[in-house]
């Protein structure tokens, strides 16, 4: 038997995530948190939105990244960020993100989880 193929490393990856979807976490360095709404296993935006990551600050590639409902103190906007950039948010504070009640409900311990059931 050979080696796995890369989709099944691919797919190892995504199920060790350290984040669920519909978990809070919040920026390790800033201040934002928000509600994990998809996850990238590896790095899957531009090269220029990479590329405009200070250099001293660039994360790993080859890390899971997380799209998040995001909010900080003054707005709500979509984040994508990468795993060793995030801590879970236990808080028990609501996100007020308007598309966060679209997609989820709150499951009454903090987190969330989806409204409808999605195939993909």
């Amino acid at each position: 038997m050979g080696p796995p193929s890369v989709g099944l490393a691919m797919m190892h990856k995504i199920r060790r995530a350290k984040y669920q979807i519909g978990q809070v976490v919040r920026h390790r360095l800033y201040p934002f948190r928000g509600v994990v709404f998809d996850i990238d296993p590896i790095f899957s935006n531009t090269e220029e939105w990479y590329e405009s990551i200070p250099a001293e600050m660039r994360p790993r590639k080859d890390q899971p990244f997380y799209h998040l409902f995001a909010e900080n103190e003054e707005t709500e906007y979509i984040a994508y960020v990468s795993e060793q950039n995030l801590l879970p948010d236990n808080s028990g504070e609501p996100i007020r993100h308007p598309q966060v009640a679209e997609v989820f409900v709150q499951d009454g311990k903090g987190g969330y989880r989806p409204r409808h059931a999605t195939t993909h």
